[in-house]
């Protein structure tokens, strides 16, 4: 099987990196711009963005007015992919911001002649949002009253302005992006909250750590611009790994049958409650553009976490140890190292490329995932112990974590 993919077509790297350079650009064309009214006084302001709901040809689509790019991000086309983690929040004062609080598990029940998944869709399906930027389109949903919506990072990109909308026939809205951290591929997003439409109910999201094979898994998103669409299965599995959009790994991620297709990144992966347990990210498509049954999404007590963080308008800091592995080729559990970054914690505790991690902190490394887990759970300015096997003997180094960079090396 392929890598997973985002669900968002074509190069995605590619896409997002021009995506940040015409935000630059865009950003430097405004700046001299107002430089300039303010020398002539004569500048008008700039017209915000505007969404001509019947000028797209794709069903549910927008098309955006004054010649902005449509690129097909998550909720229109197809998104490549790697699934993302959870990264424990450390460093500074994102140690003072609480997480967000988690739900109990209580069932929704149907009424008389209604489905579970009809009643969670009813009563989830309103706080569930449209999110398109000048370089594509994607998912969010609402999580409180005070209109702070989530998403993924990829979906916000470079952007710092939003059209978000609430349903096909919902007008477009000005959403202002609070914050991206694509180590685990989130964002918020935040609309005025009067802006929310009357009678929609925030999600509220559930402790991930809850969530077992074969629970119900209600996805609910935009797929190929399909206004807010559900899909049902089960989940398929727990604590997987995927790529984060910047390249470093997401842990603890949630995997699904639930089809989930392009146009559904960021929108809410729901339990038989209708609460959050995960955001829709990536899937695995093997070779394809669509759902193949294997969707991945970042679990809720990430979104607990990292979302105080981005609303202070901070990005969250991860540990960070600097060092490429394997699986080794000498022995069946264990990491190889295969690059140790130029003066990064790793190379300055003396780790060496071809050493076999065997333990941190005593505890067994199965696999190279488990040096990233291990990481992931520890703050930067940490100290760790790493068990190494060099040259057929045993050594124990030390090594003080640093923060990770913006982008994997």
């Amino acid at each position: 099987m392929t890598r997973p993919r985002h669900i968002w077509s074509g190069d995605w790297r590619t896409d997002s990196e021009r995506a940040r350079e015409a935000a630059e650009n865009a950003e430097r064309l405004k700046q001299e711009s107002r430089a300039n009214a303010a020398a002539s006084s004569e500048a008008a302001p700039p017209a915000p963005i505007d969404y001509d709901p019947d000028a797209d040809p794709r069903p549910g689509g927008w098309q955006p007015r004054r010649g902005a790019i449509a690129l097909t991000v998550l909720s229109v086309l197809g998104l490549i992919a790697g699934a993302f983690a959870i990264g424990t929040l450390t460093g500074g004062d994102n140690n003072d911001t609480a997480a967000l609080p988690a739900v109990a598990n209580s069932p929704i029940k149907p009424k008389q002649g209604q489905t579970q998944a009809s009643a969670i869709y009813a009563a989830a399906s309103p706080a569930v949002v449209s999110i398109r930027t000048n370089s594509g389109s994607g998912t969010g949903f609402l999580i409180d009253t005070n209109g702070t919506l989530v998403t993924n990072a990829h979906v916000a990109g470079g952007a710092h302005d939003v059209a978000v909308r609430f349903g096909q026939n919902g007008t477009s809205l000005d959403g202002k992006v609070k914050g991206t951290d694509p180590s685990v591929d989130l964002a918020v997003v935040d609309i005025p909250p009067s802006d929310i439409p009357k009678g929609v109910k925030p999600l509220q999201l559930a402790d991930s750590r809850t969530v077992q094979v074969g629970d119900v898994a209600i996805a609910i998103g935009n797929p190929f611009g399909l206004d807010r669409t559900a899909t049902e299965g089960i989940v398929s599995a727990t604590n997987r790994q995927i790529q984060s959009p910047n390249g470093f790994q997401i842990d603890s991620v949630i995997q699904t049958d639930a089809p989930i297709n392009p146009g559904n990144s960021g929108g809410p992966l729901l339990d038989d409650s209708g609460h959050v347990m995960g955001v829709n990210s990536q899937i695995a498509t093997a070779g394809s553009s669509g759902n193949v049954g294997v969707g991945f999404a970042v679990p809720s007590n990430t979104v607990r976490q990292v979302v105080p963080v981005l609303e202070r308008g901070e990005r969250p800091k991860h540990a960070y140890l600097g060092v490429e592995t394997s699986a080794p080729t000498s022995s069946t559990q264990g990491a190889e190292v295969q690059n140790v970054v130029p003066g990064g914690p790793a190379e300055k505790a003396n780790v060496r490329s071809g050493d076999v991690i065997t333990k941190i902190d005593g505890q067994p490394v199965q696999s190279p995932s488990d040096v990233s887990a291990a990481v992931n759970q520890k703050q930067p300015g940490d100290q760790i112990t790493i068990t190494v096997e060099r040259n057929g003997l045993t050594e124990e180094l030390t090594a003080k974590l640093g923060t990770r960079p913006g982008r994997s090396p």
